[in-house]
């Protein structure tokens, strides 16, 4: 199976970088599976329903978000009627919602996305270990799922390393969102799983992590307030990770970082990525 993942799509640039490629992307990479992180994608503050339409019009499969999930708040009366829109699984019961998804492909082939976020400077839920421990309890990899992608929202790369770790072997591909830059760790863990600590945003990188340079940095010089943040304008890259699995085990057979656009050098998913 092949599959990728795209990193926080950060307002209007983000969008359009993700409407114009990703069609094609699917076509060239034969893509099966997509998830794109949207919490940031209606400018740069949460995520509304009309542009989770327009993200599945694209080509995207399912949306992972996280600490900024509440941002819009029509999100709430909308999150139960969208199988498609995931927030962290690890939430308080009883909140609108879900965080795990399973989703049959055409040819019969299931795919399942788990979204937890992390606790190191970020909003205290409940333990993401103890989530992801009791969630992927219930499959087994290449017989009840033939592909899982755990998307591991959080700040401290740290934490994000541990939570790889710990469900190595488990799943498809580890990895991590929220800090809008991508790592260079691609690679396959020993117990055969995908795992990268951040994949980066699809974003205007001429900005401070999405955001207009100009006003953030003031914020940091003069710590005074500034008035709401934008997104900064002009073209975005398009960051992911992109991963194929053996249908048989549910296991990474190669991974490799994607990047298209904008003002990062372009890394393309070739024949060198890492095999296992």
């Amino acid at each position: 199976m092949k599959l990728l993942f795209l990193g926080d799509v950060y307002g209007r640039p983000g969008r359009h970088a993700l409407y114009e490629r990703l069609p094609g992307l699917r076509d060239e990479l034969e893509l099966d599976f997509v998830v794109a992180n949207g919490e940031n994608a209606a400018g740069g503050f949460g995520i509304t329903a009309e542009i989770c339409r327009e993200f599945y019009a694209a080509g995207v499969d399912a949306i992972t978000t996280g600490n900024h999930v509440w941002d819009q708040r029509e999100i709430l009366s909308y999150i139960d009627s969208d199988p498609r829109l995931l927030r962290p699984h690890n939430f308080p019961a009883g909140t609108p919602g879900r965080g795990l998804g399973e989703y049959r492909l055409s040819d019969g082939r299931t795919v399942v996305v788990l979204h937890v976020m992390l606790q190191l400077f970020m909003q205290t839920l409940d333990d993401p270990f103890a989530c992801a421990r009791d969630t992927l309890a219930a499959y087994r990899l290449g017989e009840t799922a033939h592909a899982i992608l755990v998307d591991i929202h959080g700040e401290a790369t740290s934490e994000k390393m541990a939570m790889g770790l710990y469900v190595d072997g488990q799943v498809s591909l580890a990895v991590g969102s929220h800090t809008h830059v991508p790592t260079a760790d691609t690679r396959i863990l020993p117990g055969g799983t995908a795992y990268q600590t951040d994949a980066g945003m699809c974003g205007n990188y001429d900005s401070v992590i999405g955001l207009e340079k100009e006003r953030a940095i003031e914020r940091f010089t003069r710590k005074l307030p500034t008035g709401r943040l934008e997104p900064e304008k002009g073209e975005a890259s398009l960051c992911g990770v992109y991963v194929e699995t053996d249908d048989a085990s549910g296991l990474a057979r190669r991974v490799a970082p994607l990047r298209l656009g904008g003002g990062l050098d372009p890394v393309w998913p070739g024949e060198d990525a890492a095999p296992a």
